[in-house]
C-alpha cells in the first residue's frame, strides 16, 4: 500500500520529549493558582467533608500550610472568607472589608510570610451577606445593580489597600470591572493591582461543595439572574467583551471542564489577555469520587483535564489540585 510521506505521524510522538513538544501551551507551576478558605476562626484547620483534602484554615496557621507549598514552587493564591458567625453577616456584607475580614488579615499575613507569593482575592459579598446574594437587594429581593457595583468597588480599593496583587470580582454585576478600575485610580493603586474578572461564569450544578465550605448558599432564590445561563454562548461572549472594554487585565471562565468550547471562544476574543478558568469544586469532588470508585487513576485525570485547558486557551488555571500538581511536575 502506498503511503503519503507527510500522512506519517507516529514518529512525531514516540519519544517522551516529542509527546511535550505537541503541546499548544505547557503545564507549568506558574499556571497555577490555588484557592484556598480563610476562617475567622484564627487557630483552625476545619476538613471540608465534601472537599477532600482540602481544609478552612485560621490565619495563625498561614505558614504550616503554604510554607511546604511555596517550596515546592507554589507561585499564586486565591482567597474566599469563610465567616462562621452568622450574625456578624448584614444585609450589605459590611464585615467583607473590615479590619476583622479574615481575608484582609490573610493578605497582609501571607504577605509578610511569602513576600514573592502573589495574591489574589476573590470579591463577593454572599459569604457575608445575611441573604447570602452576591450583591445589595432591593426591598423586593432582586439585585440593586448600581448599589453593589458600588460596594463591591469598595471592598476591592480595600483589599487592594491590604496588598492584594490580583483582584477578582466574581459577583457578575454589570459594570463592576469600570468601577474597581475607578476605585484604584482614586487610591493610585491602578499602576499594581491587576483586575483578572469572573467574566463568563455560569449558573452552575458544580459549585455546590463550594457554597458549603464557604457558608455562602443563598437563603432564597438563585444566582441565575446575574449568573449566566449554562446554554448561553452568546452571552458569556457579550460578558467577555463587556469586561474587556471596562478595563479588566485579565478575563476568567467558570466552570471549566464543562465549559471548554467558551475557553477556546474566550481566548479567541482576548487573545493579547491572560486566560483563566477555574476548576470548581463540584469538578475536584468528582474526580475525587470517580477515582476513588476505580473508574480511572487520578494523576492521569487531572493531568489530563489539565492538558484540556490549556488546549482551549487558558493560561492560568485555578485548581483544588494545585499541591498534587506540584508535587507531579517535579516527577
Amino acid at each position: 500500500m502506498s503511503v503519503e510521506i507527510n500522512s506519517l505521524l507516529h514518529a512525531g510522538y514516540s519519544h517522551p520529549l516529542f509527546r511535550e513538544w505537541q503541546a499548544t501551551r505547557s503545564i507549568t507551576k506558574s499556571a497555577l493558582m490555588y484557592p484556598i478558605f480563610i476562617t475567622d476562626e484564627d487557630d483552625a484547620k476545619a476538613e471540608i467533608p465534601s472537599m477532600p483534602n482540602q481544609f478552612q484554615w485560621g490565619v495563625n496557621r498561614l505558614e504550616e500550610f503554604l510554607g511546604p507549598l511555596v517550596e515546592r514552587g507554589l507561585r499564586s493564591v486565591i482567597l474566599f472568607g469563610v465567616i462562621t458567625d452568622f450574625s456578624k453577616k448584614d444585609s450589605r456584607g459590611s464585615l467583607a472589608d473590615s479590619n476583622e475580614c479574615p481575608v484582609v488579615r490573610a493578605v497582609k499575613e501571607i504577605r509578610r510570610l511569602f513576600p514573592d507569593l502573589v495574591v489574589a482575592c476573590d470579591v463577593c459579598l454572599c459569604e457575608y451577606t445575611s441573604h447570602g446574594h452576591c450583591g445589595i437587594l432591593y426591598d423586593d429581593g432582586t439585585v440593586n445593580n448600581a448599589k453593589s457595583v458600588e460596594r463591591i468597588a469598595e471592598v476591592s480599593g480595600n483589599y487592594a489597600l491590604a496588598g492584594a496583587h490580583i483582584i477578582s470580582p466574581s459577583d457578575c454585576m454589570d459594570g463592576r470591572i469600570k468601577a474597581i478600575k475607578s476605585k484604584f485610580m482614586e487610591l493610585d493603586l491602578s499602576h499594581r493591582v491587576a483586575v483578572i474578572s469572573y467574566s463568563a461564569k455560569f449558573a452552575s450544578g458544580f459549585f455546590g461543595p463550594f457554597r458549603d465550605a464557604a457558608g455562602s448558599a443563598p437563603s432564597f432564590g438563585d444566582r441565575k439572574c446575574y449568573q449566566l445561563p449554562m446554554n448561553a454562548r452568546g452571552l458569556a461572549r457579550r460578558a467577555i467583551l463587556r469586561d474587556l472594554r471596562e478595563g479588566a487585565d485579565g478575563i476568567m471562565v467558570k466552570p471549566g471542564t464543562p465549559y471548554l468550547d467558551v475557553l477556546a471562544e474566550a481566548a479567541r476574543l482576548a487573545e493579547d489577555y491572560p486566560i483563566a478558568t477555574y476548576q470548581v469544586s463540584g469538578e475536584f469532588a468528582t474526580i475525587h469520587a470517580a477515582a476513588n470508585a476505580g473508574v480511572f487513576g487520578l494523576k492521569q485525570h487531572v493531568m489530563e483535564t489539565m492538558h484540556g485547558f490549556m488546549r482551549a486557551g487558558a493560561s492560568l488555571v485555578l485548581t483544588y489540585f494545585t499541591p498534587e500538581l506540584l508535587e507531579w511536575l517535579d516527577n
